[in-house]
């Protein structure tokens, strides 16, 4: 009896022990139709992502992918593929370019906040001055995050609006909202 009981708790042991990444990603909206696990760094998690990965080869070609594999805190609005299509023909081909790399970085690092920021975080911030507030990106120039219809939106330099599609995708080194527009910077 004594043995049955050893076995039946190390069998419940091992299944503890292989489900423990499902639990991981089950506290986490899925992305792209991959699981996000808090365990991992947002390059790790993005990578797994469909519906990231314009965003993910600007990452490498910007040279990025260590800085958001680091430590972090960071907080990243992370534009879908959807959202680099709607930029002019052509763009994401020439931003990707090895010339482009500075600009490409630019874009890429305006996209990403210091701290981490969770959507609550944003509203109780948007609420507390009049609707919106502001957050200095990476890049050095502010974005501004609004309410507006029940939703989270972040606002660019430009006047440009990108809604919050999925908020609070935590990771090891941060949390990324994906957004459905670029933003861009002046």
């Amino acid at each position: 009896m004594r043995s049955q009981i050893q076995r039946l708790a190390i069998a419940a042991g091992i299944a503890v022990a292989c489900a423990a990444p499902a639990a991981f990603a089950a506290d986490n909206p899925m992305v792209g139709g991959a699981p996000m696990y808090a365990n991992k760094t947002i390059v790790e998690n993005a990578s797994t992502a469909k519906n990231l990965s314009t965003l993910v080869a600007a990452v490498k070609a910007a040279g990025l992918v260590e800085t958001l594999s680091g430590k972090g805190p960071f907080t990243v609005f992370a534009p879908t593929n959807q959202a680099f299509e709607k930029l002019p023909a052509g763009t994401v081909d020439t931003l990707l370019k090895p010339e482009n790399k500075a600009k490409l970085t630019q874009l890429l690092t305006y996209h990403v906040v210091s701290g981490t920021y969770t959507s609550s975080q944003l509203m109780t911030a948007a609420r507390s001055h009049g609707g919106s507030s502001t957050l200095k990106t990476v890049q050095g120039e502010p974005l501004t995050v609004k309410l507006q219809d029940g939703k989270v939106w972040v606002v660019d330099a430009k006047g440009g609006k990108a809604a919050v599609t999925t908020a609070d995708v935590m990771q090891s080194n941060g949390v990324v909202h994906v957004v459905d527009s670029v933003l861009m910077p002046k």
